[in-house]
């Protein structure tokens, strides 16, 4: 690998170059801050960007390591980032928003720590949409990040940047989360792999909350077996976060197996994720399942009636959950400074507040209407029963009959930065594919398949039964291996 082309390794090309003496931590952590320098002008992909000598000095600490035969960790110097949602102590984290602008983490996340732990160095935190709220990373309160294969569209989000990021080298993998697709949205439309594991495997301690019963963090990379590699670092039991699950990943268990193909699963492809989609999206999935058959797989499709709800379902969720959780922003525990006249409880806070965007705005209040004493039983409690039907109806596909539920990721490609962000009911439509596997707490993967023939990435979604992660790993890299070769990222 030459030293022009060393930020575009693999994880995994990564960890053997370093470790075999091919290059240095130092030369590759160097190169890359040097590119996201230049590139950031063309994709807005970070809004903070840590300090360079700082992250270099811990690059040569773990050269040294290398070279006297230390344990260095399985990531050994990977420049890797985060969403400006997870906290790292020491770092700016804004959550997108002008409501944190100054806010400064005391603490590290549980998975900001396992990464550190395994030597991953964290370059810079990933723009978003504010507080984790949109599918396009416009609703930033800093500026849009733009799609690396074409920056007049959107990178998806709300992990746009971290999807931007990885697609353009500015790092070898990122940690996005997904409360409804905001890994493998972005992920779709910028041609890398986007996971949202089994609710529970990863610990949302130090996550700031939009959806607790929902979300999840998740790796973004640009192989599966990369992503199953960092997720294999930031999985297990965490003391801090009761909702996480027994399951550990000792020595990066989800890459165990993950060659072992597809051969006996059944697959099932979802109806409803898949009429209507743009028919250059509807035909990569076609692709797909025939790709999966040669593999040894059987194919058919499957129906499942309440997808047709899923999305109803899950904002008006959502929407009730974050209006609590966005409750804490009343600028008195923290926040910015606030010139008024006088003081009054309500009139502060409301004038406080009015540093929110207005996606954050429109769904606070959507969330305080929907759970008020007088509509929660017209909305939000027919939202519930709708999420335990939808679970009861994947649980019963998974238990008959299938391995595996395939659909488009996205069931369009993606659009022109601006062109769909004054019709906030288009926008929620584009989440009908990657609900699903939230409302359910299921594991989901999207994996880059195609591109149109405008030049746009296509995705295709994966999703299998709860604490499944590895089987789905194991037929998402089937997928990956049969597929035909894509091209790079154009300059």
């Amino acid at each position: 690998m030459n030293h022009s082309s060393i930020i575009r390794a693999s994880a995994l090309e990564y960890v053997r170059g370093v470790t075999s003496g091919e290059f240095t931590a130092e030369e590759f952590l160097s190169e890359t801050l040097s590119h996201i320098e230049e590139a950031e002008a063309r994709y807005n992909a970070y809004l903070h960007v840590e300090d360079g000598q700082k992250l270099l000095a811990r690059a040569r600490e773990i050269d040294r390591g290398i070279k006297s035969g230390q344990k260095v960790g399985l990531l050994a110097g990977m420049p890797v980032s985060i969403k400006d949602n997870i906290c790292m102590r020491g770092s700016r984290t804004t959550c997108g928003s002008r409501m944190l602008e100054g806010f400064v983490a005391p603490y590290d996340a549980t998975a900001v720590s396992r990464l550190h732990a395994e030597g991953g160095i964290i370059v810079a935190k990933a723009n978003m949409d504010e507080f984790a709220m949109g599918l396009t990373t416009e609703f930033s309160a800093y500026g849009p990040s733009r799609n690396p294969w074409n920056t007049g569209y959107v990178p998806g989000g709300s992990s746009g940047g971290s999807a931007a990021a990885t697609a353009a080298f500015e790092c070898v993998a990122s940690l996005g989360s997904d409360t409804g697709g905001s890994v493998r949205n972005p992920a779709s439309f910028c041609s890398v792999v986007g996971y949202k594991p089994t609710y529970g495997l990863v610990s949302r301690h130090g996550l700031v909350s939009y959806a607790n019963s929902i979300e999840q963090i998740g790796p973004i990379a640009r192989t599966v077996s990369d992503a199953a590699l960092v997720l294999g670092v930031i999985a297990g039991r965490d003391e801090h976060d009761d909702t996480t699950a027994d399951a550990a990943a000792a020595d990066c268990g989800y890459l165990e197996g993950i060659e072992g193909g597809i051969e006996g699963m059944r697959v099932g492809i979802v109806d409803e994720m898949t009429e209507g989609a743009d028919p250059e999206v509807a035909r990569a999935v076609e692709r797909a399942s025939k790709d999966l058959e040669a593999a040894g797989a059987s194919c058919e499709r499957i129906s499942l009636d309440m997808v047709g709800y899923s999305v109803p379902s899950y904002y008006t969720i959502t929407a009730a959950e974050a209006a609590s959780n966005l409750a804490r922003y009343d600028n008195l525990r923290y926040g910015y400074d606030l010139s008024v006249d006088g003081y009054e409880f309500n009139s502060y806070v409301a004038e406080a507040r009015g540093r929110f965007g207005p996606e954050v705005t429109r769904r606070m209040i959507l969330g305080g209407y929907v759970s008020s004493a007088g509509h929660a039983g017209r909305y939000y409690l027919k939202a519930l029963k709708v999420r335990a039907k939808l679970t009861r109806e994947v649980a019963d596909a998974f238990a008959s009959s299938y391995d595996i539920l395939m659909a488009p990721t996205v069931p369009i490609l993606p659009f022109r930065i601006g062109e769909k962000s004054d019709d906030p009911v288009s926008l929620f439509m584009v989440d009908l594919n990657t609900v699903t596997a939230n409302l359910t707490r299921r594991p989901a993967v999207s994996v880059p398949y195609a591109v149109s023939a405008g030049g746009l990435p296509i995705g295709v979604q994966m999703m299998a039964d709860s604490m499944q992660d590895k089987t789905l790993l194991r037929a998402a890299r089937a997928l990956e291996k049969r597929r035909a070769p894509l091209p790079e990222v154009p300059d």
